[in-house]
């Protein structure tokens, strides 16, 4: 419970193969984490190819840079979202990719830290912030938020049914200062067995923290952008949403013509930049499932550039 729980890379040999590492390539994993992917990455691009990994979380930077330590300057980590991929690549003058990895959402190492606020399993403050330096916290949305606006954030970022009730109640609750205060009063509000009843709210206040969805589309494009032809890029999401904005992302970037449909004659001018080799997201078998619960809900897709 302390942060130091392993982290398991998730679909592990799948990122691999949908990568087609190469020996010599270049890579970037734009969420480095612990470096379980990273390292499986530089393994098979051995003995001369190179990654960058990037990362918000100085604890995760720390952490895959003693594991990724054997493989000497062949890794280059720098702190920086995965938002400027294309900086960063540009900055170190290196260039095109072979492949780029996105693995989204929030590692083991930070669920399980209490101080870091993401779960509502034991008690933290109300933080949820993937770089700890970043200004606004969970707290500040929970406690200052007008209950209109906090109850449209859980809808739109939770796809929560219940948020009007939810907001209603942490309103008349507040001020909330931890993770299972929060917990406590959705409960009270949320009566569902499946999944608990905050899981939603909370995913709601850590994408909205976090700037999730607006950084994952700024970082596709920016992926993008610095594959070779024949360069591949793979995303891991863990809920709709994210898979919607790859899915959809993918989807345009593989047409020629994205104008609407009534459109006689085109003027939107797009050429499509990629081809789309998972028409179906690749998913966790039960045997990962078993070992690793939290994969459950992942789904990869990958896209090889024209």
């Amino acid at each position: 419970m302390d942060g130091s729980a392993p982290h398991v890379p998730v679909l592990y040999e799948e990122v691999l193969a949908g990568l087609q590492v190469v020996t010599g390539g270049f890579y970037v994993d734009g969420t480095v984490g612990a470096g379980g992917h990273a390292a499986g990455i530089l393994e098979a691009s051995a003995p001369d190819g190179r990654l960058l990994g990037l990362d918000v979380d100085p604890k995760a930077l720390e952490m895959s840079r003693q594991r990724l330590a054997p493989f000497g300057d062949r890794i280059t980590l720098v702190r920086s979202n995965y938002a400027l991929i294309k900086e960063q690549v540009d900055a170190l003058g290196w260039g095109p990719a072979n492949g780029v990895l996105l693995d989204l959402g929030v590692s083991s190492m930070q669920l399980t830290n209490p101080e870091r606020g993401f779960s509502f399993q034991s008690v933290g403050p109300l933080d949820m912030r993937l770089d700890p330096t970043a200004s606004r916290m969970a707290a500040d949305l929970v406690n200052t938020l007008a209950q209109r606006d906090l109850a449209d954030l859980i809808y739109r970022y939770g796809e929560e049914p219940a948020s009007r009730a939810i907001a209603r109640a942490i309103v008349a609750a507040r001020p909330l200062r931890t993770t299972t205060e929060l917990a406590e009063v959705v409960a009270r509000v949320v009566k569902r067995r499946k999944i608990h009843p905050a899981t939603r709210t909370f995913q709601a206040l850590r994408i909205a923290v976090n700037d999730e969805l607006r950084r994952l589309e700024e970082g596709l494009t920016a992926a993008l952008s610095v594959l070779e032809p024949g360069g591949r890029l793979a995303v891991i999401a863990f809920h709709s949403l994210e898979d919607r904005i790859v899915k959809r992302c993918f989807a345009q970037e593989s047409q020629d013509c994205v104008c609407p449909p009534e459109t006689m004659v085109c003027t939107c001018g797009h050429r499509a930049t990629v081809s789309i080799l998972t028409r179906k997201p690749i998913q966790p078998g039960a045997d990962e499932i078993a070992r690793n619960p939290r994969s459950r809900s992942a789904k990869l897709r990958i896209a090889v550039k024209r």
